[in-house]
């Protein structure tokens, strides 16, 4: 039962630590109470009566002197009832409601007081911790107070060094577990319900530093492994700048040079390049596998969809094949003799760029010599997935150059602490001739208000997204509700040219819809979600978003920025179902206040918690015990600081992370 609370050893009960406290160390009057209170009140029995209704119970009244409380009790003995005399003394914890007449507690713990007297109230606040179905509180809080009686200095290892604890005003380990175990009556229990007392950012400050710690064992053991220098040239890269229809951004250029700085260094290039929707990752993807590719190395480009990565295998291929640099494509659906005709141009290096999904992971996928690994939407992928590419580099004795790249911006906290592996490079400038995309927020009931916009927008030549998104995940689902919308709108909306494009059709059939919408020869694409990311049409200038509340901020963010891309005036429309939700209402008015993607990050890791924002909620990367990141976001700085200092202190290093990671060490063995 314990191990369900992931307790295994004497140590993960100490950090086992309370969601609340009770105070059971005074004993209030019973006049006083107010509903809500949870507290103890001790009183003479005055009557005890069992009452058949809807649901029988044992009420028992008990008055001392100030006023009168009843006891309810639902699940009850003869035994029980009969002990309840009127005269006698009891003493209960509970907490106080309304009842039918006057306040009450429901199934209080109770204990009758004897003749010698009152037995003494609790010395500290009790604990409440989370618990699992089997276990009862006062097992574990007994197990607990076995464990820390048994602490003294020597029980748990102090693996803060004195000096650093003292620079920091640390509180110590054993002083921080004893209080949040057994705080003393007058501890200010809000300061602890928002987790902000010295004795949790002790706990939490330890936590962060030993996942930073991790993670700069994989950046190190990363960087031992060398990486083949790959300098830049002068054949291709002035070409292909040439050929583009556009000149790179200022944060383009300072990006590009970055990355191209790491590439030709002797150890693996570990950057995160961060930039809006729109702000041009993909040419410096480009670029950076451009220089893989003159030093006659491969590069590989991995997207989280399929339709992502066949929107990179467009781009690519235009862009490369006229340098006469061949570009491979690998997915699952790729199969038979297609299939075959791919693996063997990656394995012979005939293929210089490898384009696809995780399908590049897969065991059959043999490289001739990969220098550069591209990671798209990186936070759809675990941990170990971006670091299993890393194996098919050159035999497993030289790592390839890491390039993650990321749309979704990712907050400062969760960079400095979910990518510390990670140097980052933000693209914070949009291509000009962008423009800001106007949001408004509109109550479905409006719909028939809305699709007289959309006739109005298309005689005037323009093109619009109809986006569908279901409370349902099942994609099945998600692709009916589309069909639906899509012969709905045509029957309205007849004069209209209208496409569907949704997850479950064929690659083939997406594509050319795409095509068509994008060759202006449809007015209105009604669609999924599939076109959350990657796909570009300048004339597009409306997005119509139906149940926004039911996506993620940054997923709303996404589907934002596939408008705006041309020179009109572009709007997106949200379209939500009343009643909402207070969060829903925040969220929002969110999109409606600000088109910055780092804003609407912070807010959705506010609102979400980091599990959800960077996607391992599944992976099981970044569960945090005791830590908040976004409560403890200001300890991050002093967490870097301090895991710098840690390198003097080699055992007490891997102590810390062994301590918080555990057999669990997700990162740091990989």
């Amino acid at each position: 039962k314990l191990e369900k609370l992931g307790i295994h050893t004497l140590q993960d009960l100490l950090f086992h630590l309370p969601l609340r406290y009770q105070d059971r160390t005074r004993i209030r009057p019973i006049g006083s109470l107010r509903p809500g209170d949870e507290c103890v009140v001790v009183g003479e029995i005055k009557a005890a009566d069992v009452l058949q209704g809807r649901r029988r119970s044992l009420l028992c009244r008990i008055q001392d002197g100030t006023g009168t409380l009843t006891l309810r009790f639902f699940h009850f003995n003869a035994g029980q009832k009969n002990a309840l005399k009127p005269g006698g003394q009891l003493r209960c914890f509970g907490e106080a409601r309304p009842g039918p007449s006057g306040l009450e507690m429901v199934h209080p713990e109770y204990r009758q007081q004897r003749d010698e007297g009152l037995v003494a109230v609790a010395e500290t606040l009790t604990p409440v911790y989370p618990m699992t179905e089997g276990l009862q509180q006062n097992r574990v809080r007994a197990l607990i107070q076995m464990v820390l009686d048994e602490l003294d200095e020597q029980a748990i290892e102090e693996l803060l060094p004195a000096p650093l604890r003292d620079k920091w005003q640390l509180w110590s380990l054993v002083d921080s577990l004893r209080y949040l175990h057994q705080p003393p009556a007058d501890a200010d229990q809000n300061l602890m319900l928002e987790g902000k007392h010295p004795a949790q950012r002790r706990l939490a400050f330890e936590e962060l530093l030993a996942h930073n710690l991790s993670l700069q064992k994989i950046r190190l053991k990363t960087r031992e492994q060398g990486a083949p220098a790959l300098p830049a040239q002068q054949s291709l890269i002035p070409r292909f700048l040439d050929g583009l229809p556009f000149p790179l951004t200022g944060a383009q250029q300072r990006v590009s040079a970055e990355v191209s700085n790491d590439l030709s260094q002797p150890f693996p290039m570990l950057r995160l390049v961060q930039g809006d929707v729109g702000s041009g990752k993909t040419v410096v993807a480009a670029l950076a596998a451009l220089q893989a590719v003159e030093n006659g190395l491969q590069a590989a480009v991995m997207a989280p969809t399929e339709i992502l990565a066949e929107q990179h295998y467009i781009n690519f291929s235009n862009w490369l094949e006229p340098l006469g640099i061949e570009v491979a494509w690998l997915a699952g659906k790729l199969k038979g003799k297609a299939r075959k005709e791919q693996l063997a141009k990656i394995v012979d290096g005939s293929a210089k760029v490898v384009v696809g999904t995780h399908a590049l992971f897969q065991e059959e996928v043999v490289f001739h010599d990969l220098g550069l690994v591209v990671v798209d939407e990186q936070h759809r992928f675990g941990v170990h997935q971006r670091l299993s590419l890393r194996e098919k580099g050159r035999n497993g004795d030289c790592a390839p150059h890491q390039l993650i790249m990321t749309a979704t911006p990712i907050p400062r906290t969760l960079t400095m602490s979910a990518y510390a592996d990670l140097d980052c490079s933000i693209i914070d400038e949009l291509p000009p001739g962008r423009t800001p995309v106007n949001t408004v927020l509109i109550p479905d009931t409006r719909r028939n208000d809305v699709i007289e916009r959309v006739r109005a927008a298309c005689r005037e030549g323009r093109q619009l997204y109809w986006v569908c998104t279901l409370i349902e995940e099942s994609e099945q689902l998600q692709c009916q509700a589309a069909e639906v919308t899509c012969e709905q709108l045509r029957e309205t909306l007849p004069e209209l040219r209208i496409g569907l494009v949704h997850g479950r059709m064929k690659p083939a059939e997406k594509a050319e819809i795409m095509a068509q919408f994008k060759a202006a020869e449809l007015d209105l694409l009604v669609a999924t979600t599939v076109i959350e990311v990657g796909v570009d049409v300048p004339n597009a200038s409306v997005m119509i978003i139906e149940n926004p509340e039911r996506l993620g901020l940054a997923q709303l963010h996404q589907l934002r920025g596939r408008v705006g891309r041309g020179s009109v005036e572009s709007f997106c429309v949200l379209m939500y179902q009343q009643p909402l939700s207070q969060t829903g209402k925040e969220r929002l008015a969110v999109m409606r206040q600000t088109t910055d993607g780092f804003k609407i990050a912070e807010k959705d890791l506010e609102l979400r918690g980091p599990g959800e924002v960077l996607g391992t909620r599944q992976t099981g990367d970044m569960q945090f015990r005791i830590a908040d990141l976004q409560r403890d976001s200001d300890l991050l700085t002093r967490v870097r600081q301090l895991a710098g200092q840690m390198a003097d202190y080699p055992h007490q290093s891997q102590q810390l992370v062994w301590r918080w990671l555990g057999r669990g060490e997700e990162y740091g063995n990989v």
